[in-house]
């Protein structure tokens, strides 16, 4: 059997060939979570562990020492976890997409198959824990009796696929430039800090006053992402501006992205 190679359009997933190798989804996001969770006592339970922590932490100093406020009072751990849920996807996605390239080198040398596949099954990985994360928030809705509107059966997906857009813009543009220029590995942990407090997961987005500060904060895709989810939740009015905004933010990541890997794709054997 032949298999022929074809130049593939710099704004084009290429979704047939990502079909013809679909296998490779699989082994490399089951690996990544096999080696993600090796030798831990607790395993997969860290997915869970880990949101849950830093709700308690977040709750304890933001909720109650330095008492910000949540959308129609809502208890503050329902609060903050509902934005940890989508935030985590994010950062973990782009952590693991971001570095994907060089840690799979030896393979990229070795044999052809799409290269986004290595990225993307990255961002999968980042979705399992957003699977096990997110049965704890079943659990601390329960706990607190905390109403949920239908709306959410359309706001949690609406919400995942803004966040899944931008992880894999910024994920796939990163790993691009991480094989050339590695002092990329070292801004990753930086820029997501900075992220984390550009984006309203332990604060609403109505205490909000600055014009300026709204702008920045409607920019970032996670926030309106966030807003889906929270006001399934919180009962409070959709921000549709910031929403849409946020939902073309994360469009634009996204090709923008795709753009430059597949630019770059065809050097990644000589440079990884």
């Amino acid at each position: 059997m032949e298999y022929e190679i074809k130049p593939v359009s710099k704004l084009s997933l290429g979704l047939k060939e990502l079909w013809e190798f679909r296998e490779l989804f699989y082994f490399f996001t089951w690996r990544d979570i096999k080696v993600k969770y090796k030798q831990t006592v607790l395993g997969v339970l860290w997915a869970i562990l880990q949101p849950f922590m830093m709700m308690i932490v977040f709750t304890l100093f933001f909720g109650q020492a330095l008492g910000v406020p949540t959308d129609n009072n809502i208890p503050y751990p329902v609060f903050v976890y509902s934005g940890l849920l989508l935030w985590n996807i994010f950062s973990s996605g782009l952590s693991n997409a971001s570095g994907s390239m060089v840690s799979n080198a030896g393979i990229i040398k070795k044999i052809y198959f799409p290269r986004l596949i290595i990225p993307m099954s990255s961002i999968l990985v980042a979705l399992f824990d957003f699977l096990m994360a997110f049965i704890i928030y079943i659990g601390i809705l329960i706990y607190y009796k905390q109403p949920v509107s239908f709306n959410i059966i359309i706001y949690l997906p609406a919400g995942i696929l803004i966040t899944v857009l931008s992880t894999f813009g910024l994920g796939t543009g990163l790993a691009a430039l991480n094989i050339k220029y590695r002092d990329f590995r070292y801004v990753i942990p930086f820029l997501i800090q900075i992220l984390l407090f550009l984006t309203p997961v332990i604060y609403p987005v109505s205490i909000i006053k600055y014009k300026w500060a709204q702008i920045i904060l409607s920019l970032n895709p996670i926030a309106g992402a966030i807003d889906l989810l929270r006001s399934s939740v919180t009962q409070a009015p959709l921000d549709l501006q910031l929403v849409i905004t946020s939902a073309v933010s994360s469009i634009l990541l996204f090709f923008a992205g795709l753009f430059y890997f597949r630019k770059t794709e065809y050097y990644f054997a000589d440079l990884a």
